[in-house]
């Protein structure tokens, strides 16, 4: 019997992985995927919990599925981070939700949903075996550019941060199961792959003649796959970026030159405060290894304003790294407390007014920056992977090696169609701060 299968993922890649690992977990049981949650049988909300704002989302969206449930039966599940850190709070405060699971326990779905149909359930436990022993081997196809995670948890025990105590200690899938399943994904059709962990670069995979791999052996195996086109990773810790995964930028044609290092701030006090283990002079050192391994490298970054104690000298001491770094793009947010981390303990809150006026001064740092990096590569050919459609039905859209968003008009749909999935030289003709236009400059090779 055909069921169907609603998942919506918030946050970082990682859940959009994990997201359709369920449904893979849940296809066996006749479960099939919906683009909208209306008339599903089983919707999945898989959360986040790095930020309070990611949270209250998933609160709002159950009440809104309230209203459906009262109109039709349906399983509403609650995963990931939020379930994991709040659990039964989760039940008390949303009395539509059946099922709640932390994102180590997925691949016991069906297990926990035959439990809900007779009765809420809770399940946030650490099994003791790793889930990924659990998933089925076949991977649902993901499309031309794929996510895959290698790595989970993290041990760095950031003041700020919730992962440790969501996500668990860090674990490496061994790399003979990471091989395979991204062999999988090429002959599903994927040509770009972004290995996902949140601490990527702490990768430490038993090797399959015994041993541990870092990253860098990792990446460099699977640039071996033939039709495996590309490859990226997200997201790392400075502390992890080792001589060999610097080299590897340098060494390696299929690694895509583009990486995200997260800083978080530029003061050396506010970085201690934040148990980064390391200092900025540090971080800049890193940048510049990385640069004359690869001098074409764009970097990006996460910036938190507003962690407890930051002081006006420290938030200048962010803007001046910026400015040193030289960043072609980065993420940045108010400290948002989260409790049960230490830096909720903290007893020098920064007031809400301050971080919104910091905040705005530093996304205009950064937004110049991206502005003139995407201004630079005006001019060039470079290659575009094509996997998606644009705006207009003659549009094709796709990613450059910097991951900058590229778009070029056709002469009719059907050009635009046959770019899909293939990469070609696109000449790029005009910047807009989040994304180029660009025209071919010959003919598309074909698909790999």
């Amino acid at each position: 019997m055909t069921k169907r299968l609603f998942v919506k993922n918030y946050g970082c890649q990682m859940n959009v992985y994990d997201g359709r690992r369920m449904a893979d977990v849940l296809a066996p049981l006749g479960y099939v995927s919906v683009a909208e949650p209306d008339d599903a049988d089983l919707v999945i909300l898989n959360t986040c919990h790095i930020r309070e704002k990611a949270a209250e989302k998933v609160y709002s969206e159950l009440g809104r599925l309230a209203h459906l449930k009262r109109r039709r039966r349906m399983l509403i599940a609650v995963g990931g981070c939020v379930a994991q850190a709040e659990g039964e709070e989760v039940l008390a405060r949303a009395p539509v939700v059946d099922l709640v699971f932390g994102p180590q326990t997925y691949h016991r779905l069906p297990e926990l949903i035959a439990r809900a149909e007779r009765a809420r359930t809770v399940d946030t436990d650490f099994p003791a075996d790793p889930k990924f022993d659990s998933l089925p081997g076949a991977a649902a196809p993901q499309g031309i550019a794929a996510y895959l995670t290698v790595q989970e948890g993290c041990d760095r025990f950031c003041a700020f941060c919730v992962v440790p105590y969501t996500r668990g200690a860090e674990y490496s899938r061994p790399v003979s199961d990471v091989i395979a399943e991204a062999g999988r994904m090429v002959a599903g059709g994927a040509r770009e792959i972004m290995l996902l962990g949140q601490n990527v670069n702490a990768y430490h995979g038993a090797g399959p003649q015994g041993g541990e791999w870092r990253l860098a052996r990792l990446i460099g195996a699977l640039a071996d796959i033939d039709g495996l086109q590309r490859i990226r990773y997200t997201t790392s810790h400075p502390a992890d970026m080792d001589d060999a995964l610097i080299a590897a930028h340098g060494e390696i044609d299929k690694l895509m030159p583009y990486l995200h290092l997260p800083v978080q701030s530029g003061s050396d006090r506010v970085l201690a405060r934040m148990n980064r283990k390391y200092r900025a002079a540090d971080y800049l050192r890193i940048i510049d290894k990385l640069r004359k391994a690869r001098p074409d490298i764009a970097l990006a970054s996460d910036f938190i304003v507003g962690h407890p104690g930051e002081t006006d000298a420290d938030f200048a001491d962010t803007l001046r790294l910026v400015a040193a770094a030289r960043y072609a793009g980065a993420y940045s947010f108010k400290y948002s407390m989260r409790p049960g981390t230490p830096a909720a303990e903290m007893e020098d809150q920064v007031p809400e007014p301050v971080k919104v006026e910091r905040l705005a001064r530093l996304q205009d740092a950064i937004d110049a920056g991206q502005a003139a990096f995407n201004r630079a590569t005006v001019g060039r050919v470079v290659p575009v992977l094509f996997d998606r459609a644009g705006r207009g039905a003659a549009q094709a859209a796709g990613r450059s090696p910097y991951l900058q968003a590229v778009h070029v008009d056709c002469a009719t749909p059907a050009d635009a169609a046959r770019l899909h999935g293939r990469i070609a030289p696109v000449e790029l003709v005009a910047a807009k701060q989040n994304s180029l236009a660009g025209r071919l400059a010959a003919v598309a090779a074909a698909p790999a």
